[in-house]
């Protein structure tokens, strides 16, 4: 079973985040800030990150670069999902190592899809 875990401080993105990739048959792992996730990630190793860039504590790009430190997870694909959609943003994202961005408000089937492409 391939895991997925969710990373979002938005208590409705989580949650019908967690309901549809449950139902796609991934374990599922939640955190609601980036030192949460960085916290179970010692712990955890997903095949996949969704991560939220506007969090408090640890913020989406800071987590995802603690993310690239650690060789466990050279295998791990991250999809930023956020509401910053300036091309900078984007950019930004991009450069740090994700894999895809994808921009709130979003398609949930076809992020389901994206994710099933990427792994």
């Amino acid at each position: 079973m391939k895991k997925i875990l969710i990373v979002d401080d938005e208590p409705n993105i989580v949650m019908s985040l967690e309901y549809t990739f449950k139902k796609n048959n991934f374990e599922v792992f939640i955190a609601r800030d980036g030192q949460e996730a960085l916290d179970l990630l010692k712990n955890k190793l997903p095949d996949l990150i969704i991560l939220d860039v506007m969090m408090p504590l640890v913020d989406g790009y800071a987590t995802l670069e603690q993310i690239k430190k650690d060789e466990r997870l050279n295998h791990c694909k991250v999809i930023f999902l956020s509401a910053k959609n300036k091309e900078k943003d984007i950019k930004k994202g991009l450069l740090l190592g994700a894999h895809l961005y994808v921009v709130k408000p979003f398609s949930i089937k076809k992020l389901v899809d994206q994710v099933h492409e990427l792994i």
